[in-house]
């Protein structure tokens, strides 16, 4: 990280990590001077008060109230109720001790109609409280400005992320967000985990807006071989728009950083052929530089390029030129797995649903049968 500082997200809230024993596993001690300990949430998983406080109606809420989207039907109406309860969840942190929080912010409290619609004073209010209680507490806030939810009405109005509409839509939002709270936030994320939000959402279909095709999915509408790198196109160059408005008008005066958080698997060959470790480097060029080698280098991984073809978008030289120089601050990962891959181009094997268009099939098990790591159950 430019400052200096090393971020470490436990990902303790909300489900995203499961760690029961890390108040006796982890000693500060370990840890040089300025390491962040923190913990992280995505807004529609935890704020509900969904008709509260004029917030407006996004992709999520409309999914989550669609018969049969969601196995148990529960939705995020009330969820955690952190828009009522947010004292009391920063007083658990700052119990727990740790000194960095990462939240998002919900774009439909923000902007309730994108660009369509006025400023929302009462989401500002919102979050300029949250921020300020954080600050008091000694806890450093890192905004996530885009965590897979959109207002609804740019969905309606020009099919949200399948739009280069949206880029304008997000520059406008991002502005928004560090006018509001830039002096203050001086950590921003623009979207969490891209590579792996577009790929349930435009491929197998299992988030909001619901589009895939055969065999990735059964939905009513959508091309999943197509569809995910349109969407992820429109979003790097979200990106980058983002990126430098901020470096542009308020890095500089702001004193932050801008950076960007990716889904990060690792792969292992299934076996040691030769067909299986070129498996392994399709499945890592599908996985975060998918979104990482554009926006460093100013185009696609030559993999992704040589499977897709024509069905990856291509930048123009005014775009390449643009993602060289916005640059990153940081790289936020988020490592959940390591898999053992298996080539399905020579080979005859069910195709992954996450990984398909690399000619995939990931598994824990190994050839021989092993797991390929360890299975710890904690007991506390």
């Amino acid at each position: 990280m430019a400052s200096g500082l090393v971020w470490l997200a436990l990902l303790l809230a909300h489900g995203l990590l499961s760690w029961p024993c890390a108040s006796a596993a982890v000693d500060r001690g370990q840890f040089p001077d300025g390491f962040l300990f923190g913990t992280t949430t995505s807004a529609y998983q935890i704020e509900g008060a969904n008709l509260e406080g004029n917030r407006g109606l996004s992709n999520w809420d409309v999914f989550a109230h669609t018969p049969g989207k969601i196995e148990d039907g529960s939705n995020g109406d009330t969820a955690d109720d952190h828009y009522h309860r947010y004292m009391e969840d920063i007083e658990l942190m700052h119990s727990m001790g740790v000194n960095s929080y990462r939240f998002s912010i919900a774009w439909t409290r923000i902007l309730p109609r994108g660009r369509f619609g006025h400023v929302n004073p009462d989401g500002v209010a919102f979050y300029n409280n949250l921020i300020d209680a954080l600050l008091q507490k000694g806890i450093q806030p890192f905004v996530t400005i885009s965590h897979y939810d959109i207002p609804q009405e740019l969905e309606t109005q020009y099919g949200g992320w399948l739009s280069p509409e949206i880029q304008k839509d997000f520059g406008y939002l991002a502005e928004v967000c560090f006018m509001m709270f830039g002096d203050r936030v001086k950590f921003w994320i623009t979207f969490n985990q891209p590579n792996l939000w577009l790929k349930f959402s435009y491929m197998d279909g299992l988030y909001p807006p619901g589009r895939c095709s055969q065999p990735f999915g059964n939905c009513a509408f959508g091309n999943s071989s197509i569809e995910p790198y349109i969407a992820g196109h429109n979003m790097i160059l979200s990106h980058a728009n983002a990126v430098s408005i901020y470096r542009k008008k308020y890095q500089g005066k702001q004193g932050g950083h801008i950076g960007i958080s990716m889904c990060s698997r690792w792969y292992e060959p299934f076996s040691n052929t030769t067909v299986d470790i070129l498996a392994v480097e399709r499945a890592l060029a599908f996985d975060g530089p998918w979104f990482l080698d554009p926006i460093i280098f100013g185009d696609y991984p030559t993999k992704m390029r040589e499977i897709l073809g024509p069905n990856l978008p291509e930048f123009t030289s005014q775009q390449k030129k643009k993602l060289k120089a916005t640059k990153l601050d940081f790289i936020g990962l988020s490592h959940y797995t390591t898999l053992y891959t298996k080539d399905c181009i020579f080979s005859p094997c069910e195709i992954d649903p996450i990984d398909g268009d690399a000619r995939v099939f990931s598994s824990g098990v190994g050839e021989d049968g092993v797991l390929i790591g360890e299975v710890v159950i904690h007991n506390c």
